[in-house]
C-alpha cells in the first residue's frame, strides 16, 4: 500500500510539473535561438547626362549616402538600363562609394519599380541580424524532468553575436581564408620569444653591493 501510494504522489507531481513548463523540448546542446539576417534594398534614382553625371546630381548622390550612413558591411552596387553602360557614369559613383571605404559590386539585385529613361539606379544593400523571441523565459531551468534546456538558452551568446558582428552576411557564409591564419605565423612571436636568450644568462647581471658608514 505505501508503494503504491508513493508512486502515485511521484506520478502526480510529474504531471504538474510537465504543465508548468512551457515552450519546445530541447534535449540537445545546440540552442533553438539562432540569429536570423534580413537585407533590406534602398534605391537611389539619379538623372544621368551623356556619359557622366552633373554636379547636382552627384551632390544628391553623396548627400544620400551620408543620410544612410553606409559603412562597413553596406553593398552599394548599379542598375544601369543603357545595354552598353557607362564607365565614366559607374566610375564617379565609384569615387563617392570611397568616401566611405566601400567598393562596388559587380551585380546589383532585383528591386521593386521601372527605371525611367534618362536615369540609373543606385542600390545600397544592408543586412541586420537579430535573434527573436530574446529573451524567452516560456520554459523555467528548475524542476526539469525531461531533460530539456531552458527556453532562453543561447539568446545571451547569440544576440551578442549578433549585435557585434561587423558584417551580417559573415553568418550565412563566412569570408574566404586569406592564409593569414597560418599558426606558423601568429606562433611567431612566440618561438622569438622562447629562442631568445634569458636575460640572466653568461653573467650578464652582476649584483654589486655598496656599504655605508660613518
Amino acid at each position: 500500500m505505501r508503494k503504491f501510494t508513493i508512486t502515485a504522489l511521484l506520478a502526480v507531481s510529474t504531471t504538474l510539473a510537465g504543465c508548468a513548463m512551457g515552450g519546445p523540448v530541447n534535449q540537445g546542446l545546440s540552442s533553438v535561438n539562432q540569429p536570423v539576417v534580413s537585407r533590406t534594398d534602398y534605391v537611389f534614382d539619379v538623372n544621368t547626362n551623356g556619359q557622366s553625371l552633373s554636379y547636382s546630381e552627384e551632390a544628391r548622390l553623396a548627400d544620400w549616402f551620408e543620410a544612410l550612413e553606409v559603412g562597413y558591411g553596406d553593398r552599394i552596387s548599379i542598375d544601369d538600363p543603357d545595354p552598353y553602360g557607362s564607365g565614366e557614369r559607374r566610375a564617379e559613383i565609384a569615387e563617392i562609394a570611397a568616401r566611405h571605404g566601400l567598393l562596388l559590386a559587380d551585380r546589383a539585385p532585383v528591386t521593386a519599380g521601372t527605371i525611367a529613361q534618362g536615369q540609373m539606379r543606385v542600390v545600397v544593400s544592408r543586412m541586420t541580424a537579430e535573434v527573436p523571441n530574446c529573451p524567452n523565459w516560456d520554459r523555467r531551468s528548475n524542476g526539469e524532468f525531461a531533460g530539456s534546456s531552458m527556453s532562453n538558452y543561447g539568446c545571451s551568446t547569440n544576440s551578442n553575436i549578433a549585435a557585434m558582428v561587423a558584417s551580417p552576411g559573415d553568418l550565412i557564409r563566412g569570408q574566404a581564408g586569406d592564409g593569414t591564419g597560418d599558426p606558423r605565423t601568429t606562433s611567431r612571436a612566440i618561438g622569438s620569444y622562447r629562442e631568445a636568450t634569458p636575460t640572466g644568462a653568461n653573467n650578464q647581471l652582476e649584483e654589486t653591493e655598496t656599504t655605508g658608514g660613518n
